[in-house]
């Protein structure tokens, strides 16, 4: 089984397996092993150990520095890399306080070279845990160190925070040895919960003992954004201390109307609160009656769309799985082609039409029947990437079999926001058309309203053979999926396709709800204008920093800015730090995106676009900084 990262005082024991760390993990300058035994005996009380079961997994080294007595300074954090992302490092900063040594420093220092980023950014953050300020000084030139390769060392200084210590029943325990074998089954992460912010703010809690020791390592978000999450309303998200965020994010597009929408809430309390069917595959129910009636009054006549209805499952990836799978029946073709950074799913089917190499190699298996050819603009705006797949369609010499179908997203959600123009859309219809191919529109997360109008492609003018939808699709964050078609299209037999949970009728009872606010033009008039707020903000954060090679991309409320010199990633853990949860999207994580509720009022949206342009003019600064000190920085690991 798994076991718990445990954080005491180090031993001797300890420091040849610190010694070693240090040696294969890299990141850090290698010391003599007799310097990590001094920091594990003389320097034990004010320095700090990581361990679980299979042994030492990170420390601090640090010491109380002769010439002032208010501080600690931090000679060296190290992270094994097998416990790397999980915010190791920061937690024991926070805890290192609270080491018998420490527990009267106002300020914690350390050196460290403009170009480590990741270092620099790891104490800035424990300043704005601690809410107090974040200092940087010249210390060391680097001629005073012995050959040419050692950069100059500056001086950071987190405080003056105060050096009150409140018993918690979760602060570190000093411990004088490691665990017994006994203990290791139930050791828990000590992360201190003491008082140090000079305000009443408190530092976000960081995940507990059960995520750390239950859930899998490949969970994303929550290393993101290290906070327990509590409570949410509207755009707003609260963790377990209290602390409000802002959310930019709206739960990846599943969140289009925001957080416990009111009235979908009531909806669907009285809904269950009344005993009503809940499961029911895909048999009849009120509920599902009410959904299919309003979802053609609202959304499909209105648009002059004969599309027939499936339910496919509960998820994104089901409703594009049997979209291809109902092409490849109808037209008795096996190919699908997808196009370059695209994003359909986790499932193999999905996967095969996907462009991102990471996710693509996680599938274990070859991708089969998917091609992936250029999408709108991949090699520069005077390239027709139509002309060029409509080249390889109508060439017999070109190894191109004549696909089933064609998937393609308006916007590229995940691929970095590109976008493509509804000229290049209509194209794309009609080259489909002409060479018999169905054409299939994954609205998955650009549709339900998030690029201006309910389906995405309205702007092109366009009407697909087959349109997938998710995400928003319940309005309330249940999964709800459905897959849109013609109906000549309608050919599977009774059960050919079917799953256990396409009947949720309480995600039908939030989406018909959700459906309410198409019934006129007010939604998508206040998506437009509050779409007009966005592209201006973003357009100013740009020509703020003429130095920097950024572009504003996306349409609607799916909008970021790309990142030629790869900041958006710093941007947005800044940013989480200034209260605004915000991901970023592309195959380099290069783009800052930003998919605010459509529902979010215009000042909360101000607020939280001035914050974005906040992060960006921090980390900005911060690069500058490392510039002027160093010439051109080139980020380390972290320390």
């Amino acid at each position: 089984m798994r076991h718990e990262i445990q954080l005491r005082t180090p031993i001797e024991d300890d420091a040849a397996p610190i010694w070693q760390l240090v040696h294969d993990d890299g990141g850090l300058d290698i010391n003599s092993p007799y310097a990590y035994l001094l920091v594990c005996t003389d320097h034990a009380e004010t320095s700090l150990v990581a361990a679980d079961a299979t042994g030492v997994v990170g420390f601090v080294a640090a010491y109380r520095p002769p010439n002032r007595d208010d501080a600690v300074f931090v000679w060296q954090v190290g992270v094994a890399r097998r416990a790397r992302r999980r915010g190791l490092a920061r937690r024991m900063l926070h805890a290192l306080i609270d080491q018998p040594g420490n527990r009267d420093v106002r300020f914690v220092t350390a050196t460290v070279t403009p170009d480590n980023l990741a270092s620099m950014g790891l104490f800035e953050r424990l300043a704005r845990d601690l809410r107090v300020p974040f200092e940087r000084d010249e210390r060391f030139a680097a001629d005073l160190f012995p050959g040419d390769d050692h950069d100059p060392e500056v001086e950071v200084a987190v405080g003056p925070f105060l050096p009150t210590r409140i018993a918690s029943p979760t602060a570190t325990t000093d411990t004088a040895s490691p665990p017994s074998e006994d203990d290791k089954d139930t050791t828990t992460v000590t992360t201190p919960l003491t008082d140090h912010t000079a305000t009443s703010g408190q530092a976000p809690s960081l995940p507990d003992d059960a995520i750390e020791r239950l859930e899998s390592e490949v969970r994303s978000y929550g290393r993101m954004w290290p906070a327990t999450f509590e409570r949410s309303s509207g755009s707003k998200i609260w963790d377990d201390r209290g602390n409000e965020y802002l959310d930019l994010f709206s739960g990846a597009g599943a969140l289009n109307y925001g957080h416990n929408d009111a009235d979908m809430r009531d909806a669907l309390v009285d809904y269950l609160t009344a005993g009503n069917i809940v499961h029911s595959l895909d048999t009849v129910t009120v509920a599902k009656r009410r959904f299919l009636e309003r979802f053609e009054e609202v959304i499909l006549q209105p648009r002059n769309l004969d599309y027939k209805v499936m339910f496919p499952g509960p998820t994104g990836t089901n409703a594009v799985e049997s979209a291809m799978k109902l092409a490849r029946k109808v037209t008795g073709r096996e190919g699908i082609i997808g196009f370059t950074n695209a994003f359909h799913g986790m499932t193999l089917g999905s996967l095969s039409v996907s462009g991102n190499s990471m996710k693509r190699d996680g599938a274990g298996v070859g991708l089969t029947f998917g091609m992936n050819v250029p999408y709108d603009g991949y090699f520069g705006d005077d390239v027709d990437t139509i002309s060029y797949l409509d080249a390889l369609l109508a060439d017999d010499g070109s190894g191109l079999e004549k696909p089933a179908a064609v998937i393609v997203e308006t916007v590229q959600a995940e691929g970095g926001l590109a976008t493509a123009s509804p000229e290049w859309l209509r194209n794309l219809r009609e080259l489909c058309t002409r060479h018999d191919v169905l054409m299939i529109v994954d609205d998955i997360q650009a549709g339900c309203g998030r690029t201006g109008t309910f389906f995405s492609f309205e702007v092109a003018g366009i009407e697909p053979d087959i349109v997938t939808l998710s995400k928003s699709l319940s309005g309330f964050g249940l999964p709800f999926a459905l897959t849109l078609f013609r109906r000549d299209l309608d050919v599977f037999e009774p059960g050919e396709h079917n799953g256990t949970f396409r009947g949720f009728n309480p995600a039908m009872v939030t989406a018909t709800v959700a459906l309410d606010r198409w019934s006129d033009d007010n939604l998508e008039a206040a998506i437009a204008m509050k779409a007009g707020i966005v592209s201006r903000a973003l357009d100013d954060l740009i020509d703020g920093h003429p130095e920097h090679v950024l572009e504003r991309r996306g349409r609607g409320l799916l909008q970021g800015v790309a990142c030629a010199d790869g900041i958006a990633g710093a941007v947005a853990e800044q940013a989480f730090e200034l209260g605004v949860i915000v991901e970023t999207s592309g195959p380099n994580d290069e783009v800052l995106k930003l998919l605010p509720a459509l529902t979010i009022p215009s000042d909360e949206l101000a607020t939280g676009l001035d914050r974005i342009t906040e992060a960006f003019s921090d980390v900005i600064a911060l690069r500058a900084a490392a510039v002027e000190v160093d010439g051109a920085p080139q980020p380390e690991p972290v320390a």
